[in-house]
């Protein structure tokens, strides 16, 4: 039961790159003119991130980058990529993982300090 629960967050990222994928690669194989389609990957992301924290939003971003190096990027099916589309996957690899680390940290439950009101103070301290 142990690995279900561990291997959930990494099948659910996973399968929304996929599903973003292939989204993506329809609307590359029919649009026309240069498309910049990599940063729509930042959505699964940061619902990864949301869901289940930083690490499996990681391994969402570098399966998207890899995903869009194979499926988006010329030449098709092959992860070689040119070096102006270089820089854009690079680009989004480092947006990705900085916004899924702040996304987590942002949604982790800060740590309560107990506070003490100075009015109910009692006696002997």
């Amino acid at each position: 039961m142990w690995i279900v629960k561990r291997a959930m967050p990494v099948a659910v990222a996973l399968a929304a790159v996929s599903v973003v994928t292939a989204v993506l690669w329809l609307v590359r194989i029919t649009a026309v003119g240069p498309q910049h389609l990599v940063f729509f990957y930042l959505f699964p992301t940061v619902l990864v991130a949301t869901l289940y924290g930083s690490a499996p939003a990681a391994v969402c971003a570098i399966a998207a980058a890899l995903c869009a190096a194979f499926f988006l990027y010329e030449p098709l099916y092959s992860f070689y990529v040119h070096n102006l589309d270089l820089g854009e996957l690079l680009c989004f690899v480092g947006v990705a993982l900085i916004g899924a680390k702040c996304t987590a940290d942002l949604l982790r439950p800060a740590f309560q300090v107990p506070r003490r009101n100075p009015a109910t103070k009692k006696p002997g301290n």
